[in-house]
C-alpha cells in the first residue's frame, strides 16, 4: 500500500515534532493574509468578551428603568440606553454570548448531518448518491432565510427553533462540499490498496477519507457561521427568534428601528455588532481557504 503524502496526513496523525512544524507553517502562511489574521484575532477577542464580559458589567441587561430611557452615549452608559432605560453596552455584551452560541451550535449540528450525508453520497454513489443529492437540490432551491422562516413558522417562535432552522438550511451546503471532496479522495491509489487488503468501509471512511477532507469542512464551517448569525439575527428582527427581554442583537435592532431618527444609537450599536462579527468570520474563512487549499499554495 502506498504511503500517504505529508500534505495528505492530518496533524493529529503525525509525530508531535512534525505537528508543531506543520502548525508553525500554517500560522506563517496565515500571517501573510493580514485581513484573515485581523479577523481571527477579532473573533478571539469577541469569544473572550462573550465568556468573561458579562462578569464585568455593572448593569442588569433586562432590568427596566424608565428614568434613564433613551440616554445618549456617555461615560456612565458607553452606548447609551434604550427605550426601556436598559444599558445598550451591557445588552450587547450579554447578547454576544447568545449570538455566537447560536452561530456555532447551529453550524455544528448542520455540519454533522451534512458531513454524514456527503460521505455516504460520495463514497457509495449509485442510488444513495441520487437520493441524497436530489434532496439537497430541493433544499437549495429555497433561499436560506426563506427556508429558515418556514421552519420557525411551523415549529414556533423561540431561539431553540431558530437554531434548528439554521441547522437545517446548513445541511445541503455541507453535504455538497463533502461529497465533492470524498469523490476526489476515493479515487486515490491508497484507497484502492486499502480495499484490496480487506479494510472495512468504516475504517476507510473514518481513518483515511474523513481526516483528509477536514480542510474544506473547516473553511465552509467558518463561512457558514457568518451566514447563521445573519439569519438568526434576521429572524429575531422579524420577531420569530429571541423574544423580549432577551438581549439578542437582531431583536435589539428591531427595537431600535422605531427610534432611528431621533435616537439612532439604539439601533446603531446592535447593527454594527452584527456587521463586525460577520465581516470577521468572512475574512477568517477566506484566509483559511487560501491557506488550506493546496491549489492556492505557492
Amino acid at each position: 500500500m502506498p504511503n500517504m503524502t505529508a500534505d495528505a496526513r492530518t496533524p493529529e496523525s503525525l509525530p508531535s515534532g512534525t505537528r508543531l512544524v506543520q502548525w508553525k507553517s500554517f500560522y506563517h502562511r496565515l500571517k501573510k493574509n493580514k485581513a484573515a489574521l485581523f479577523g481571527g484575532y477579532f473573533l478571539l477577542l469577541m469569544i473572550l468578551v462573550a465568556i468573561f464580559g458579562p462578569l464585568l458589567t455593572q448593569y442588569d441587561p433586562t432590568k427596566v428603568d424608565y428614568s434613564t430611557k433613551l440616554l445618549k452615549p456617555s461615560a456612565d452608559h458607553w452606548f447609551g440606553t434604550d427605550h426601556n432605560g436598559r444599558d445598550i453596552f451591557t445588552r450587547i455584551i450579554h447578547g454576544m454570548r447568545l449570538t455566537l452560541s447560536v452561530g456555532f451550535i447551529s453550524v455544528i449540528i448542520g455540519a454533522a448531518f451534512g458531513v454524514v450525508l456527503g460521505i455516504i453520497s460520495g463514497y457509495y454513489g449509485g442510488k444513495w448518491d441520487a437520493l441524497i443529492m436530489r434532496m439537497t437540490d430541493v433544499m437549495l432551491a429555497f433561499p436560506g432565510i426563506l427556508l429558515a422562516l418556514a421552519v420557525v413558522s411551523v415549529l414556533g417562535k423561540n431561539l431553540f427553533n431558530v437554531i434548528i432552522a439554521v441547522s437545517i438550511f446548513s445541511i445541503p451546503t455541507f453535504a455538497r462540499v463533502v461529497r465533492g471532496s470524498t469523490l476526489a479522495v476515493r479515487k486515490l491509489e491508497y484507497i484502492d490498496a486499502m480495499r484490496s487488503l480487506g479494510a472495512s468501509d468504516g475504517r476507510i471512511i473514518f481513518g483515511h477519507i474523513l481526516p483528509n477532507i477536514t480542510s474544506p469542512i473547516i473553511v465552509q464551517a467558518t463561512l457558514r457561521i457568518a451566514v447563521a448569525i445573519l439569519t438568526a439575527s434576521g429572524l429575531s428582527f422579524l420577531g420569530l427568534g429571541a423574544q423580549p427581554p432577551t438581549p439578542e442583537w437582531g431583536a435589539m435592532l428591531n427595537d431600535g428601528r422605531n427610534y432611528i431618527m431621533d435616537h439612532p444609537h439604539v439601533a446603531l450599536f446592535p447593527g454594527l455588532s452584527i456587521v463586525f462579527v460577520v465581516i470577521a468570520f468572512n475574512l477568517l474563512g477566506d484566509g483559511l481557504r487560501d491557506v488550506l487549499d493546496p491549489k492556492m499554495k505557492k
